[in-house]
C-alpha cells in the first residue's frame, strides 16, 4: 500500500518580501514539481508587486483565513520556516508553529537563530533565502527538476536581496545560482519590471514628498532620516509594500553611511536599517530598538510615540560617531 503524502506547510516572515515570497513559493513549486502538496501560509498580506509570481493565487493570509490556517498547521507533518530564524517574526502564527507536534525545518540566513527547529539549513555566507533553496534542490540532486516557474520566484529573491547585486552579501555562489537559474528560464528583465516598473502614482508621489519634505541629513553622522506619520500614510493612501525600498534612497547621497525610515503603523513604530562600511546595523536594531537582521540591512520597533522614537534614534547615535564619521 502507497504511503500518504505528507502534509507540509511553507510559512516566512510576516509582510514578505520578494525572498521570503520567493523561496515559499519557489520551494511550493518545486515540491508540486515532486509531486509532492503543500500550501503556504503568509502571517500577513504584502505588496502586490509579487502578485506575478506562480503560484500566489494559492497563497493562504493568516490574518484572513485564521481559523484554516491554524488548522492546517496543527495538522501538518513538516513545516518549513523560511527567511526568519524566531517565531516571533511571524506574529500570532509563531505560537501556533511553536505547539505543533510535527517537525519544523528552518532555511534562512539571518544572524543569531532561536533555535526552534529540529532542522536548519543555515548560513549568512549566503545572499538570501532563495539561494539557499536553490542550494537545497541541489543538495538533494534534483536540480532537472526546476523549471521556469521555480527559477523565476527564487531568481527575483536573489536580485532584490543583494539591491540588484550591489550588497556585499552578492557572493561567487550567487552569481552561479542565477546563471543556473537564467538557463532554467528566469528572465531578468521581466522580473526586474514586474517588481521595479508597477508602482502606483501614489506611491511615486509618496517617494518624492518623502525625499523632498521628509528626510533630514544629521551630517554630523552621515546619517540620512526618514519620519513618516500614520495621517501622511493616510494622505497618500499607501497600502502593504509601497514603502519598499524607500530606507535605500539614503544610502545614495555622497558620504551618507547610515540610513534609516522611520513609520508609525499605528500599533507600534517601525523602523528599517541600511548601512555601509562597518557600522552594525543589527546591532544597533538590536541595542536600541528590539530589532535584529544582517550587518547592514536590519529592522527594528519602538513602542514609543514617532517623536519619542526619533529623539531615542538621535541620541543613540552619540554611542556610533566614531564609525559614522
Amino acid at each position: 500500500m502507497a504511503q500518504p503524502s505528507p502534509r507540509i506547510i511553507i510559512t516566512t516572515h510576516h509582510k514578505p518580501d520578494a525572498d521570503a515570497l520567493g523561496s515559499s513559493l519557489g520551494l511550493y513549486n518545486f515540491l508540486k514539481e515532486m509531486g509532492i502538496a503543500s500550501t503556504v501560509v503568509s502571517p500577513t498580506d504584502y505588496g502586490d508587486f509579487l502578485n506575478w509570481m506562480p503560484g500566489e493565487t494559492t497563497v493562504i493570509n493568516f490574518e484572513r483565513e485564521e481559523a484554516k490556517a491554524t488548522q492546517l498547521v496543527q495538522e501538518a507533518d513538516f513545516i518549513f520556516c523560511l527567511d526568519f530564524n524566531a517565531l516571533k517574526r511571524i506574529n500570532k502564527l509563531g505560537d501556533i508553529v511553536r505547539e505543533a507536534k510535527c517537525k519544523k525545518v528552518m532555511i534562512d540566513h539571518h544572524l543569531e537563530p532561536e533555535g526552534f527547529a529540529n532542522y536548519a539549513l543555515w548560513t549568512t555566507q549566503v545572499s538570501s533565502t532563495c539561494e539557499l533553496i536553490y542550494q537545497f534542490i541541489d543538495i538533494l540532486g534534483e536540480t532537472d527538476k526546476i523549471t521556469k516557474d521555480i527559477a523565476s520566484c527564487l531568481y527575483a529573491g536573489i536580485m532584490t536581496d543583494t539591491g540588484g547585486f550591489r550588497h556585499s552579501s552578492t557572493y561567487p555562489s550567487t552569481h552561479q545560482a542565477t546563471a543556473a537559474l537564467i538557463e532554467k528560464g528566469a528572465e531578468p528583465n521581466k522580473i526586474v519590471e514586474a517588481i521595479y516598473d508597477n508602482y502606483s502614482e501614489s506611491r511615486m508621489r509618496f517617494i518624492g514628498y518623502c525625499l523632498n519634505d521628509k528626510m533630514q541629513i544629521l551630517r554630523e553622522y552621515n546619517t540620512a532620516l526618514i519620519c513618516v506619520t500614520a495621517e501622511e500614510l493616510k494622505q497618500f493612501e499607501i497600502i502593504t509594500g509601497d514603502s519598499e525600498g524607500l530606507v535605500n534612497y539614503g544610502l545614495s547621497i555622497k558620504g551618507i553611511k547610515l540610513s534609516v525610515i522611520i513609520i508609525d503603523r499605528t500599533v507600534a513604530r517601525k523602523m528599517s536599517f541600511r548601512a555601509k562600511g562597518n557600522f552594525p546595523a543589527n546591532e544597533f536594531a538590536r541595542k536600541y530598538f528590539n530589532g535584529g537582521g544582517h550587518f547592514s540591512a536590519a529592522g527594528g520597533e519602538s513602542q514609543d510615540t514617532i517623536e519619542a522614537t526619533e529623539l531615542k534614534f538621535k541620541q543613540a547615535l552619540a554611542d556610533y560617531k566614531t564609525l559614522l564619521a
